[in-house]
């Protein structure tokens, strides 16, 4: 097995010099660093980490856990989380909560105990105690909470600002003349779902348009469960509502194996939009309306953020807060009901 002295030879470098460029402590020159990189590769070495770590007390190693890999919103936060770290000389491990608060403690006990520097989290969609994140804190591991922002916690943030895009998505179907739309949300107890319906009253209030009670609808992140509801609250032709919103990826894909139940085509019957994109959503005909959030960036911002706090960047708040905007992609769901009828009896 080769080691880092064999290494240092090739390259005709210090042994000091390749322990700079492996960890990325000290600024190498590029013509230096990439000496020593091409060594690597023709020596296949592998640095020992662990002995490292254990002589530093640094592994430059972050851990980020997500309610579930399988929503395609997830795996682009976790692409820009590494690819920040990974600029910085830190590798990233990726774990999975399945939006359980209990399995969120085991994996935040299992980071900690893998020593970690610093963990990204977004926190699970079932009862957090608050103490769970305190306690990491507390332990001084810093903590950055991505998209879904937990109440009573003094603890630094990256999301795109809820209300705002959700009030966006809902203009644009006021925009299309319609009045009757209702909300499919996730549950209610995480607080970027509670934004997201402040964002659709405060989008009917300003149209004057009466909010009813009757037509937010609160579900939680599994399709199943969603189309469930949705196909008991659309059973009903008198009380169907002009366009449905959703409120995140899981409960549209839930609303919209509710329209197939049903038999409704959107935009014919009832047009459509929704936060996140979903997935293989070229293959959706029509195309669905959708405010899309920088999942990447919002990824590749709460690394950057917590690397800050790693390494003790002056000029940080005690607590700070990014808000990204989210963009709206109209596409042909969001028309309104029997607009392509008419287009089509003109025609």
């Amino acid at each position: 097995m080769p080691s880092i002295k064999k290494v240092a030879e090739v390259a005709g470098v210090s042994v000091g010099t390749v322990s700079h460029v492996i960890t990325g402590s000290v600024p190498v020159s590029d013509e230096l660093s990439q000496k020593v990189r091409t060594a690597i590769r023709e020596l296949n070495y592998h640095p020992n980490h662990v002995a490292r770590s254990l002589k530093t007390s640094k592994t430059r190693t972050l851990g980020i856990i997500v309610p579930d890999m399988t929503i395609s919103f997830f795996p682009q936060v976790i692409r820009g989380a590494e690819t920040a770290a990974r600029k910085r000389g830190y590798s990233l491990i990726a774990v999975n909560s399945d939006d359980d608060g209990e399995r969120q403690k085991e994996l935040l006990s299992l980071l900690r105990s893998q020593r970690v520097e610093g963990i990204l989290l977004v926190i699970a969609a079932a009862p957090t105690p608050l103490n769970q994140i305190s306690r990491i804190l507390d332990a001084g591991i810093p903590v950055v909470c991505l998209d879904r922002i937990p109440d009573r916690v003094a603890v630094d943030s990256v999301s795109v600002d809820d209300m705002e895009a959700a009030e966006m998505g809902v203009d644009h179907l006021i925009s299309m003349g319609l009045r009757r739309i209702a909300l499919v949300t996730g549950p209610l107890a995480l607080k970027n779902e509670r934004r997201r319906v402040q964002g659709y009253r405060q989008a009917l209030q300003r149209a004057g348009i009466p909010v009813d009670a009757q037509l937010i609808w609160e579900g939680n992140l599994r399709a199943v469960d969603v189309a469930a509801m949705c196909r008991e609250k659309l059973a009903v032709a008198a009380s169907r509502p002009d366009a449905l919103f959703c409120t995140n990826g899981p409960t549209a894909l839930g609303a919209l194996r509710a329209f197939r139940d049903c038999g409704l085509g959107t935009p014919h019957d009832i047009a459509f939009a929704t936060f996140d994109e979903l997935t293989a959503d070229d293959l959706f005909s029509p195309s669905v309306t959708t405010v899309v959030q920088p999942a990447y960036d919002i990824g590749f911002r709460a690394a950057g953020l917590l690397l800050d706090r790693i390494e003790r960047v002056n000029g940080l708040d005690d607590t700070v807060t990014i808000r990204l905007s989210a963009n709206l992609k109209v596409r042909d769901s969001s028309r309104a009901p029997g607009a392509a009828k008419k287009a089509q009896s003109a025609g």
